[in-house]
């Protein structure tokens, strides 16, 4: 005499032969025989772990919805509203053929670097910052944009406010405040911490990779100076007097940071920074080398900026990746946290 079982098995291969004409039945005489288990063998999805959801973005409650900005050019503080300086911001620091997602971690960075100035300010005036709009530097007003732009104007105009404002009310964050989230140009393949350029540590401008800004354009640049500029130039900035006779003697080897850049030299018997050095000079980084030759200075600098913080050519780099604005900004900034 055939068990249940052997019964159920024996209608199953029958099943399999008639294929798909009766897959009501089956379906039925499994749970009948099986119970509850069938359902859960035949429901994929009813195994499945739940995905869980992504956290919220932090709430921040120190906003701002005027930015009091000192112009450069006339001296006057000005009350910038948001929405105006973020667009004017990210049209002076990068340019629009760039992807979204690189554009939106500029426009957070702007924000976010603003309210820090403000939190720290100490300018008599009561400015946060200041800028030069006429010379397309900081931030550019309406009327710059309207110039710089011309024809394209409508249409630069559009795609950037829609940015911005699908992230303005982003701020970058840590322990609570607006983060300082710098930015420059290029690296020399790392950024650097900031304490090396600015004299204060803070726990998220450290040392990260950007080694994509190996391929951005004019990564190595080289600068020639007569020995007469140089010592001009080395007079005018630092206050040295150079020894025209001996104009091959003037700099002796550098000592550099973690990441590359010229932590500081001997100039005409004395100690300087790099980032001195490279005020004095003009030069494009404080990641470079000097050469004497043929009556003058070579001088090859490796990146563009001060390099502490979000690296522009590295944020573009990561975009074409597919890393979103979030994600960027994570990068060049650990530890912070991006609020709302």
């Amino acid at each position: 005499m055939f068990s249940v079982k052997k019964a159920f098995l024996l209608l199953c291969a029958l099943l399999l032969v008639l294929g798909s004409a009766l897959p009501l039945a089956g379906y039925r005489l499994a749970r009948a025989v099986l119970g509850r288990r069938a359902d859960a063998a035949l429901s994929p999805a009813s195994s499945a772990v739940p995905a869980a959801p992504e956290a919220a973005p932090a709430a921040y409650e120190g906003d701002a919805d005027l930015f009091l900005i000192e112009d450069n050019a006339t001296g006057e503080v000005q009350q910038v509203p948001k929405r105006d300086y973020l667009i004017g911001a990210a049209a002076a620091e990068m340019p629009l053929s760039w992807p979204d997602e690189a554009l939106k971690a500029q426009i957070v960075a702007a924000h976010s670097y603003v309210l820090y100035c403000r939190d720290h300010a100490s300018a008599a005036n009561g400015s946060w910052l200041s800028a030069d709009p006429a010379r397309r530097q900081g931030y550019l007003t309406d009327a710059v944009l309207h110039s710089y732009w011309g024809t394209d104007y409508e249409a630069n105009h559009a795609r950037l406010s829609s940015l911005v404002d699908s992230v303005l009310g982003d701020v970058l964050c840590y322990d609570g405040a607006a983060a300082g989230t710098s930015y420059f140009a290029l690296s020399n393949g790392r950024t650097e911490a900031s304490e090396n350029v600015w004299g204060s540590a803070l726990p998220y401008l450290v040392p990260v990779d950007s080694s994509t800004d190996l391929s951005a354009d004019n990564y190595e640049v080289t600068l020639t100076l007569s020995a007469a500029q140089t010592g001009q130039l080395l007079s005018e900035g630092l206050g040295i007097a150079a020894d025209p006779a001996a104009p091959g003697q003037w700099f002796g080897g550098p000592t550099l940071t973690a990441s590359g850049y010229v932590a500081s030299l001997p100039v005409c018997g004395q100690t300087v920074s790099g980032t001195a050095l490279r005020r004095a000079l003009g030069l494009r980084s404080a990641c470079f080398t000097l050469r004497y030759q043929d009556g003058g200075f070579c001088i090859t600098t490796r990146g563009y900026g001060h390099g502490v913080g979000l690296s522009q050519w590295g944020a573009k780099a990561l975009a074409e990746q597919g890393q979103g604005y979030a994600d960027i900004l994570a990068h060049y900034f650990p530890g912070t946290q991006l609020c709302r």
